[in-house]
């Protein structure tokens, strides 16, 4: 005779290496770190301000 197989241990098994394998392509696709997200907000700030200086302010015209 075989060994006895516990069916809902294994089935778990199986759901948390399919949640880890998403877990990776997630982190791969979207992760980014802290010092990332920092940086281009950063940038993004200065790129705002260096538009702002260049601005033309017209009065309207009636």
């Amino acid at each position: 005779m075989g060994n006895v197989i516990n069916l809902n241990r294994f089935r778990k098994r199986v759901a948390r290496e399919a949640s880890a394998k998403q877990a990776d392509a997630n982190r791969a696709k979207f992760g980014r770190t802290k010092a990332e997200r920092s940086s281009e907000a950063k940038q993004a700030d200065q790129a705002k301000e260096h538009l702002d200086q260049h601005r033309i302010d017209r009065e309207e015209q009636p």
